[in-house]
């Protein structure tokens, strides 16, 4: 039998059906915030890990994987220009709308909160 703490609280799946989603599925860890959040705040550039990470204040070795986690997710895309690969914010307005949402869902504590929660029951 689980342990009391170990019991998801119902509050915790109290979020836009489409958020929850996101973050139980595609946002699953904190570097993958900061750099949806990078990217929402600059969604024109398109750049390298290097870069991105020199930018984000990460190391590569963390950035560059996930990175690619995001492009699988189709959150961001991957390509080769001149023989490096670089990375931008999805092209898709329905991914853009999505992320916007995200981040504006983050200036509220208790989202905050509850993301937060299912980031950390992911790493298990």
């Amino acid at each position: 039998m689980p342990e009391a703490d170990e019991l998801p609280d119902p509050l915790m799946n109290e979020m836009d059906p489409r958020l929850l989603d996101l973050v139980q599925t595609r946002l699953t860890s904190f570097v993958q915030w900061d750099l949806v959040r990078f990217f929402h705040e600059h969604p024109q550039i398109t750049d390298t890990a290097e870069n991105i990470a020199r930018y984000t204040g990460r190391d590569l070795r963390v950035v560059e994987p996930e990175l690619l986690k995001l492009a699988r997710q189709n959150i961001v895309e991957a390509e080769t220009l001149t023989g490096l690969r670089v990375y931008t914010l999805s092209d898709d307005p329905a991914m853009r709308r999505l992320v916007a949402d995200f981040i504006e869902a983050c200036r509220d504590p208790r989202f905050c909160i509850r993301a937060t929660y299912h980031v950390i029951a992911n790493l298990h």
